[in-house]
């Protein structure tokens, strides 16, 4: 589990003073290789002198009279020196989805504009080498809003000035306009300088692409791979079915025909980039339901096995587990909540933006993710605050805000819910895990913070009526 609070600040300033050690040491090793090729550039100067200095002599009644040369400059070609050690950080945001409430926070006097709405975690956003998140929505034109969750594109202009750099487009909403509107929103998006992910206007770029993304961050290369169970339960025009990367054969009816060929074709793909690290953006499960199901436990069997090593996973709206492997360095997010909604059904108004820290080693040749950490955020609806502009805060910030009395801060209800949301920020991402009940003996679906059985608190059993305390968490549908 990431660390919080006072924690999470200590493992921040640890992780600065270990950057900083590591440029010391890169640094230091480059100083070295440098004066070791000058030692060896004057070394060849001097033998070279040195033995052109050693004639045979000459028979003649003339003496040789010598000139002196001018010293001529050797070239120098240094060797190119990679970093030994390199770490990034990606940063992954939920689900925006495009509705009435989403579009309003943007109307201006002079159109729109939706800085307002990302002003406060903007520069979270940015401080990234990289960051991600799920559009659902469209960009294709009037009329805006939920009926056709289509958004001006204003909305993609502010998000790439927050420090978006590549958008989920693979999933439910990204056919809600049919092809045209599949086609006006890529193409907006790449206008807007981020590139979208899992989805292709036509036959040529889906070839073009081979189904992924590969970006260099500082001398990482990192493969995106983006998949969606569905399309709304739309089927894709006949000839276009690749054209968005699907995780089900049946993507239109039941999903209960995982598409394996499909995904395997696509990471086999990938691994032939020779990726330092692979993130697949899945779009899965069900909406407000936070059971993980067994065919999403499949899924992730197959893209760990297929080569992925971080699965960052959107549509149930409400943030769910993560599941980190310190030792292999992988990391499972089932679902980041929504980054910026209509916030009107429990658990949907607060989410996370991750933070992932990936090392990459070189003389060891692994990469992998060496921690996590996250921003809790809340979505602060039109009632909430006194200007009326609903937007995205960070919620420590906006209860320092309210407690120092600043002038535009949220209103009590409002500060309230948001502690309430830190609490179950931090229950909602902790592992799943069953324990037996030590009175009626049946499993009993809990959370727990660690694998090492750290405990949240104790809860009674209501599986039998035995009400025996737990020595776990609370099942996690059971709030909101």
């Amino acid at each position: 589990m990431p660390l919080h609070d006072d924690e999470m600040k200590k493992r921040r300033e640890k992780r600065e003073a270990q950057r900083k050690k590591q440029q010391a040491e890169a640094r230091r090793l480059r100083l070295a290789l440098i004066g070791a090729a000058m030692i060896l550039v004057l070394c060849g100067i001097g033998i070279f002198r040195l033995t052109r200095g050693i004639e045979r002599p000459v028979k003649t009644d003339t003496p040789v009279v010598r000139e002196t040369e001018a010293p001529t400059e050797a070239a120098v070609n240094l060797p190119v020196v990679q970093e030994p050690i390199t770490t990034i950080h990606i940063r992954a945001a939920g689900d925006l989805n495009v509705t009435n409430s989403v579009v309003e926070s943007g109307l201006s006097a002079s159109g729109f504009d939706f800085n307002r709405a990302f002003m406060d975690v903007a520069a979270i956003l940015s401080e990234a080498d990289l960051t991600v998140m799920n559009m659902e929505g469209n960009f294709c034109g009037e009329p805006y809003g939920t009926q056709t969750t289509s958004a001006p594109t204003e909305l993609l202009r502010d998000l790439r000035g927050a420090g978006v750099d590549l958008l989920q487009v693979a999933n439910s909403c990204i056919i809600n306009n049919g092809m045209i509107g599949m086609t006006s929103t890529l193409n907006a998006i790449r206008t807007a300088g981020i590139e979208p992910i899992g989805a292709y206007a036509n036959e040529a770029e889906l070839r073009a692409s081979k189904g992924y993304t590969i970006t260099d961050v500082r001398g990482v290369k990192v493969a995106f791979v983006a998949f969606t169970k569905g399309l709304g339960g739309r089927g894709m025009p006949a000839g276009n079915e690749n054209l968005v990367n699907l995780l089900y054969e049946d993507y239109a009816t039941t999903y209960n025909k995982e598409d394996k060929d499909r995904i395997t074709t696509i990471l086999k793909n990938v691994e032939t980039e020779k990726p330092d690290i692979t993130i697949a953006l899945v779009h899965w499960g069900s909406e407000y339901n936070d059971d993980i199901s067994s065919s999403q436990e499949y899924l992730v069997s197959l893209l760990k096995k297929n080569g992925v090593d971080v699965i960052l996973g959107s549509h149930s709206h409400t943030l769910q587990s993560i599941d980190y492997d310190q030792l292999k360095g992988t990391l499972v997010a089932y679902s980041l909540g929504d980054f910026f909604g209509d916030a009107k059904r429990g658990a949907t108004n607060y989410s996370i933006i991750l933070d992932l820290e990936i090392t990459k080693d070189t003389a060891a040749g692994i990469t992998k993710v060496t921690d996590f950490s996250y921003t809790p955020i809340y979505t602060v609806t039109k009632g909430e605050c006194p200007d009326g502009h609903q937007r995205v805060v960070r919620i420590e910030k906006a209860i320092e805000a309210h407690t120092e009395n600043y002038l535009d801060k949220v209103t009590v209800a409002s500060k309230d819910s948001m502690l309430y949301a830190l609490q179950r920020i931090v229950e909602r991402i902790a592992l799943k895990d069953t324990v037996k009940c030590p009175e009626c003996r049946k499993e009993v679906d809990v959370l727990v913070e660690s694998k090492n059985d750290t405990l949240l608190y104790t809860v009674e059993c209501k599986n039998g009526k035995c009400e025996a305390e737990l020595p776990a968490g609370s099942s996690i549908k059971n709030y909101d």
